[in-house]
């Protein structure tokens, strides 16, 4: 138990430079006190001691304005940056190292009484008012940038934006455990990117017409052509 204690404030030391002593991070850190709250709420809901969990629970809540539900599987080293209105359901599982910024939900899609909420990976880092929905697995080291809605299961070392999430294989080094993936002004404009693609063969096609006329290149523009994949989900 004191390990995990001590880990859970160096991991803010070495996450957030806002952070200068370990006494401040015990009495000011909001996400910190949820996620101790979380740990002894979920050591009652596993003695079955239901009620009395989901009553800290909400106390919790009361105090930090962050609802973890005692029934969710956190592992060790979760940073919760900032943190109000970070909402973590019954079902949940959260790896090693894990950072939520504020207004990050993770939330179920069914009303059956099964594994309902996401799976988040070792080194997952899960920007500012994203949603994660349903009972998907996020892989780890992969960013999940701010207010994207993640609907289907993401592959390890992705970055993943936009409505509905849509995941982008990482262009920059892996993550480290200790150095978590908090480039947050390098994400990806997958919609610009699609649509400079349908220009650009709009172009060509163009291109096309007006050096024949009729259309049909008679063999003499095909060695210009260059083939482009469209992808239409956009």
């Amino acid at each position: 138990m004191f390990n995990t204690i001590r880990e859970d404030i160096n991991c803010i030391l070495e996450r957030d430079p806002a952070a200068r002593s370990r006494l401040e991070v015990i009495t000011s850190y909001s996400g910190l006190h949820a996620v101790w709250l979380y740990r002894i709420a979920n050591r009652l809901w596993r003695a079955g001691l239901t009620l009395p969990a989901r009553w800290l629970s909400q106390l919790a809540r009361w105090l930090t304005g962050i609802e973890i539900h005692p029934g969710a599987t956190i592992g060790p080293r979760l940073f919760i940056d900032h943190g109000m209105g970070v909402v973590i359901g019954e079902t949940a599982e959260i790896g090693d190292g894990v950072m939520l910024y504020h207004g990050v939900t993770l939330g179920g899609r069914s009303l059956a009484k099964v594994k309902r909420h996401p799976t988040l990976e070792d080194g997952v880092v899960v920007g500012a008012g994203a949603k994660v929905l349903g009972a998907i697995t996020i892989g780890r080291n992969t960013r999940i940038g701010a207010n994207a809605v993640v609907v289907k299961d993401v592959e390890p070392d992705m970055v993943v934006v936009g409505i509905p999430g849509k995941p982008i294989h990482r262009s920059g080094p892996e993550p480290s455990s200790h150095r978590p993936d908090l480039a947050h002004n390098v994400l990806p404009d997958v919609l610009s990117e699609r649509l400079d693609r349908i220009l650009d063969r709009l172009d060509e096609v163009e291109h096309m017409i007006r050096a024949n006329g009729d259309g049909s290149d008679n063999g003499r523009y095909e060695e210009n052509v260059v083939e482009v994949e469209l992808d239409y989900a956009i």
